[in-house]
């Protein structure tokens, strides 16, 4: 099974692309060494202080895909330089 979802995140404290960049590189570096997900920006890239997050699991059975996306989820919201405002999931 996979599972896809698509996370929006605000990023009040930046004042330029290269802030956001940087900020989002780090994250989902971080998040693609650590968990058997794939992550990438989807959407904003050109906006400051917005980002549209996908991930993407696939695993044998569709608890276990979700099981990743939302370990993924939880790391990503941790970071206390942004905060996410909506999130969407889907299995395919």
């Amino acid at each position: 099974m996979i599972c896809y979802a698509e996370c929006e995140f605000f990023i009040p404290d930046v004042h330029s692309l290269k802030e956001k960049r940087s900020i989002l590189k780090r994250m989902t570096t971080r998040a693609k060494q650590q968990y058997n997900a794939s992550v990438a920006e989807v959407d904003h890239q050109d906006v400051w202080q917005r980002s549209c997050i996908a991930i993407v699991s696939v695993a044998s059975s569709s608890e276990a895909a979700e099981r990743e996306v939302e370990r993924v989820i939880s790391f990503l919201e941790s970071h206390s330089e942004w905060e996410r405002t909506s999130t969407m999931k889907q299995f395919l």
